[in-house]
C-alpha cells in the first residue's frame, strides 16, 4: 500500500542475538515497510560470524565499525551518524532502533522532534528512558518467548515479566482512559484504547502479558462492560467498551 509508513531499520549487533532478527523484521512489517535495513558492529570479531547467514536470509547490510578504544561500543556512534544522514534524506517516515543501550535515547527524542515515527526494540534490560523516547518499544525476547510457548490467553508469569509495565498499572490507565474519552453513555472504541495506551506506555503490547488481542485483555480485568456492534456498510464488528 502506497501509504504505508517506510521505516529504515537499524540495528546494534553488541546488543541483540540474531535469533531476534526474524521477528523484528516482522514487527516492523506490522507497521509499515523496511526501506533501510542496516546492522552494526565490528564484523572482524569472531564472536559476530553466526549473523552471516542471517543477514543474507533477510537481506540486511552489515555496517563495519572498528572498536578504537576498549570498552567502548563504537556501534552507538556510527549508527546515531547513519541515522541523521537518513533523516536528511528524507526517504523514510519513522525508525527501528534496535538495541537495549541507553545511548540511543537522545537519538530517538531527536527523531521524533523531527516528526519521525520511533519503534525501539530491545530486550527487558532496555533503560526506561530509552523506552519512553519512542512511541512505541517492542521486547524481543518476551514477544520471541511468547511466539515458542504460543499461549491462547492469560498472563505470564512475574519473572518472565521483568521491568516492564505491570498489568495492574494498564489496567489503571484503561480505567482512566474509558472514564475521560468515552461518549454520553460511557462506551469507548477499543481501537481508541490501545491507541491511547501506546501514547502513554510505549512497551504496551497485549502479547507481553500473554494475550493476542486487545479485547480479550481487556476482559480479562473483570472491570469493563463489553459490546459487539456491527455497522450497516461492514462486515466486521466494531468493539466497544464502558466501567461495569
Amino acid at each position: 500500500m502506497s501509504n504505508e509508513r517506510k521505516f529504515a531499520v537499524l540495528i546494534d549487533a553488541d546488543n541483540v542475538s540474531d535469533k531476534y532478527i526474524k521477528l523484528i523484521l516482522d514487527e516492523v512489517s506490522n507497521d509499515g515497510i523496511a526501506t533501510y535495513k542496516r546492522i552494526y558492529g565490528d564484523w572482524t570479531k569472531p564472536a559476530l560470524g553466526a549473523w552471516k547467514s542471517v543477514l543474507l536470509e533477510n537481506s540486511i547490510s552489515p555496517i563495519q565499525q572498528y572498536g578504537y578504544t576498549s570498552g567502548k561500543n563504537a556501534t552507538d556512534s556510527a549508527m546515531i551518524i547513519d541515522a541523521m544522514d537518513i533523516l536528511y534524506s528524507g526517504n523514510v517516515d519513522g525508525f527501528c532502533i534496535v538495541s537495549s543501550d541507553s545511548d540511543f535515547t537522545r537519538l530517538a527524542s531527536r527523531l521524533r522532534e523531527s516528526g519521525m515515527y520511533v519503534v525501539g526494540m530491545g530486550e527487558k534490560k532496555t533503560p526506561s528512558a530509552f523506552i519512553a523516547a519512542c512511541n512505541k518499544f517492542k521486547y524481543v525476547d518476551v514477544l520471541a518467548a511468547s511466539n515458542e510457548v504460543k499461549q491462547e490467553s492469560g498472563p505470564v508469569s512475574e519473572a518472565a515479566q521483568g521491568e516492564m509495565t505491570s498489568k495492574e498499572l494498564i489496567g489503571k490507565a484503561i480505567m482512566t482512559i474509558v472514564q475521560e474519552n468515552s461518549d454520553e453513555d460511557g462506551w469507548i472504541f477499543t481501537g481508541d484504547i490501545g491507541n491511547l495506551l501506546i501514547k502513554r506506555y510505549p512497551d504496551f503490547d497485549v502479547r507481553n502479558y500473554g494475550f493476542k488481542k486487545l479485547t480479550p485483555f481487556i476482559r480479562s480485568f473483570n472491570l469493563f462492560a463489553i459490546k459487539e456492534v456491527q455497522p450497516d456498510d461492514s462486515n466486521s464488528k466494531l468493539v466497544y467498551v464502558k466501567i461495569k
